[in-house]
């Protein structure tokens, strides 16, 4: 059951006084990102800009600063490309600075990127839709890993996981996965199976490697995650146009 108020305030009390030996830095850090957050009013200081010219100025007066400065010609696809690309040096250099429970609890927050990089990777050549080159170019920075860029030496779904995703952080999501039914499958319902993995995984590592007020606020969290996928990934497959 829920822990009493009582008992709150005293594990939050034990859990502060070794805070600051681990996390404080990156404590700081957050806070700092945190102010740095574009507010209600900037966001309507934006939305009167007549040109994106006038939103490359207007951020240059904010914490964003000069993100902005190298790129020529403005588009709205290179302004996402730049901020996203910032906050995953911000994001690297958090997990650069954090202890070891930290760093591992940060490292699961990419893994969901990486699951979709790996099934656009997957769907892409398995069907060839695409070239390589492109499939990698339109993953998301923060799914990137050193593995994925191998994927090239796989010509089978199963080759895929034993030469390339193996050793990759995700790998042991698709150990349970029957790779001859792979071609058969949609890539959401692939998607799902490896979300499944990922999520139980990150559960466990929150209720036995965090602190108890982490794993309380993540318990729920997770939770809610696990049954809003099992519900998008029912509806999936009982509309009509897919395929099973």
């Amino acid at each position: 059951g829920a822990r009493s108020e009582r008992e709150r305030e005293t594990m939050s009390w034990t859990e502060l006084t070794t805070f600051n030996a681990f996390d404080a830095y990156d404590d700081g850090i957050v806070r700092g990102f945190k102010s740095a957050l574009l507010t209600e009013s900037d966001y309507e200081n934006l939305m009167q800009c007549n040109s994106l010219e006038d939103v490359k100025m207007f951020l240059q007066a904010t914490d964003y600063g000069t993100f902005l400065s190298n790129v020529v010609e403005l588009d709205p696809a290179t302004i996402v490309e730049k901020a996203t690309q910032r906050m995953v040096e911000e994001y690297n250099y958090l997990v650069g600075n954090a202890g070891e429970t930290l760093s591992a609890y940060l490292d699961f927050l990419r893994h969901p990127y990486m699951i979709d990089n790996i099934v656009l990777v997957l769907s892409g050549t398995t069907r060839n839709d695409s070239s390589l080159s492109k499939l990698l170019e339109a993953c998301h920075p923060m799914g990137m890993f050193e593995e994925l860029l191998t994927v090239g030496v796989a010509s089978t779904p199963k080759e895929l996981y034993e030469l390339v995703l193996i050793e990759s952080p995700v790998g042991k999501y698709f150990r349970n996965f029957q790779f001859e039914d792979m071609h058969e499958l949609k890539p959401e319902l692939i998607r799902a199976r490896l979300y499944k993995a990922y999520l139980e995984d990150f559960y466990d590592f929150c209720v036995t490697r965090c602190s108890p007020t982490t794993a309380e606020v993540m318990r729920d969290i997770l939770n809610f995650e696990a049954d809003r996928r099992a519900i998008s990934t029912t509806l999936f497959a009982m509309s009509p146009k897919v395929e099973l």
